[in-house]
């Protein structure tokens, strides 16, 4: 199956359709500032596309941070809800998006964002009212995180197809390895520091989505 050719299509969101992921690290560093560190490229790669529990953990036990997950997410929070009003879109993502459901695709969001966030994060891209669901980290149908493929069953299942009709647009390794697990077919959208090689079992690599067309 090529992605063209397959009727449902399934995206993650952070750093697919809105390109988040820089001020997730703005905010990443305000938090570390004050302890005399940095989010480092090593420690992005590890965190990115996993949900705030396990990200902030790992962040936390990296640079030895006397604060707990929830603390740590706390603190965050304001940072991230201010930098969120104003997340642009990933070029040429609404476009492409706009093209798939003009030509009669069913669309669905595959997010580790939680629905508070993501409001606030889709809140000037009325384009999303295209997708025909959306579903979140939170989603209590969620058992399991990325890299674990629930969400991408989920929304396979929400969409009326299997997961082998599908096709999973994904920017980070463990949302590749969720989606593959799921049994999709997977498009990756590389970030241009990550290491192909971390995208183990994608169909394709792409850097933009001008490459499809």
């Amino acid at each position: 199956m090529t992605w063209s050719g397959a009727n449902h299509l399934i995206f993650d969101m952070d750093g697919v359709l809105l390109d988040t992921e820089p001020l997730y690290t703005q905010a990443y560093d305000a938090v570390l500032e004050p302890y005399g560190h940095r989010l480092d490229w090593e420690t992005k790669k590890a965190i990115m596309g996993r949900p705030a529990p396990v990200s902030t953990r790992h962040v936390i036990e990296k640079f030895g941070l006397p604060l707990t997950p929830d603390e740590f997410i706390q603190r965050r929070k304001p940072l991230l809800e201010g930098l969120f009003r104003h997340s642009p879109a990933m070029p040429g993502a609404e476009d492409f998006v706009r093209r798939q459901k003009a030509a009669g695709k069913r669309l669905a969001v595959a997010t580790s964002t939680y629905r508070p966030l993501f409001q606030i994060k889709t809140s000037g891209h009325p384009w999303f009212e295209l997708f025909d669901t959306v579903i979140c980290g939170d989603d209590p149908a969620v058992a399991r995180p990325k890299p674990a493929p629930d969400i991408f069953l989920l929304a396979a299942e929400r969409l009326g197809a299997a997961p082998t009709d599908c096709v999973v647009f994904e920017d980070s390794p463990a949302g590749v390895e969720a989606a593959v697990a799921s049994g999709a077919h997977v498009i990756g959208l590389l970030d241009p520091n990550m290491d192909r090689a971390l995208y183990v079992g994608a169909h394709r690599l792409i850097e933009s989505w001008a490459e499809l067309g």
